[in-house]
């Protein structure tokens, strides 16, 4: 069996192969992990056949649905997963035929009603079912603290205790553990009456996860994450350096549009001199009547970049295939020291 382990701060995906066919599935893997999941699988020779999310994740971004488009292979999730884009939904017992390797899906509910694990051969995937020296959370949405009691207590644990455990998550630095050691050593686990566990659950006041709104909103529906978006657009369009437009501005010769896509008041309180104002939330509907020569080159800019970067790229989808992003924006222009002018729109 070949097998990779990739980790992304304290996340954890693996790459897990089979040697006489190169038939593999990668499991967990992470959005901004891609390009080496398949630097990976090329490097042994692999095939990915299968993407697994052991759940839906709230605390990354899963990188399964992207990864289905570029190879053109299915998605895997329990049945119970509310992902629109899940090509094959597994039932506890079901098996995924990896060449030689017979990977099989444990359903284990709690830390999310979709959580599963999967076995194969002397190691088992836990997601946030189990974790090393700890188990998965059940406050966030779709998570029961009895049903995770269960999950564990009355499967996973009762596998072999030699088998080794990958959990989905690992924050000091540890490739894996045993269901021995977690019975003997994980302080969660210590709690073997429900009650007790469950009111244990109840009462870890963690914090949120940093992007949980996004992550769950992506995860669920396979909506785009900003940063997604964000990317695709800075790769549809040209950049113009804080340099060239400082001079172009200086020498009076401009021969493009400069355009702030800022609110009113950040533009008044400051801006580009020469600068045209129109607020990104109504560059569609004013465009027309702003920007009414669609072959004159425009330089977009925002206050960090971002904003401009989308504008430019919207502006281009609409015929303006002139229209450039500033790299950077207002914050770096006046960090800079370059020159500013306050007042009402020019």
């Amino acid at each position: 069996m070949l097998f990779e382990t990739v980790v992304s701060g304290g996340c954890r995906s693996y790459l897990i192969g089979c040697e006489e066919t190169c038939a593999a599935a990668l499991i967990d893997p992470e959005l901004s992990q891609i390009d080496r999941y398949l630097a990976l699988a090329a490097r042994d020779g692999l095939r990915i056949k299968y993407l697994v999310d052991t759940h839906t994740h709230a605390d990354h971004f899963s990188g399964t649905q992207q990864l289905a488009r570029q190879l053109n292979v299915p998605v895997v999730m329990h049945g119970f997963s509310p992902a629109p884009f899940v090509d094959l939904r597994l039932q506890s017992g079901e098996l995924l035929v990896v060449g030689k390797l017979r990977l099989q899906a444990m359903h284990t509910p709690g830390h999310t009603r979709d959580s599963m694990c999967l076995t194969v051969q002397d190691r088992v995937f836990t997601g946030d079912t189990l974790l090393i020296g700890g188990t998965g959370r059940t406050d966030l949405p779709s998570g029961d603290a009895s049903a995770l009691y269960d999950s564990l207590f009355n499967n996973v644990l009762k596998l072999d205790p030699a088998t080794m455990v990958f959990p989905a998550h690992e924050y000091k630095g540890r490739s894996h553990t045993t269901i021995g050691q977690e019975l003997a050593e994980n302080p969660r686990l210590q709690q073997r009456d429900r009650g007790a566990f469950v009111e244990m659950m109840q009462n870890l006041n963690l914090t949120m996860p940093t992007h949980i709104t996004e992550a769950l909103r992506t995860n669920m529906t396979g909506g785009k994450t900003v940063a997604q978006m964000l990317a695709e657009a800075a790769a549809a369009v040209p950049f113009m350096s804080l340099a060239e437009l400082r001079g172009c501005v200086e020498s009076d010769k401009c021969d493009f549009i400069v355009l702030d896509v800022r609110e009113r008041d950040a533009f008044q309180e400051g801006h580009i001199q020469g600068a045209q104002h129109l607020p990104r939330g109504q560059l569609e509907l004013r465009v027309n009547q702003e920007l009414p020569d669609p072959t004159r080159r425009i330089l977009v800019y925002c206050e960090f970049g971002r904003v401009s970067t989308l504008a430019t790229a919207t502006l281009r989808q609409m015929g303006f295939k002139g229209a450039v992003a500033l790299d950077g924006g207002m914050k770096a222009w006046r960090e800079a020291g370059y020159p500013i002018v306050a007042g009402v729109n020019q």
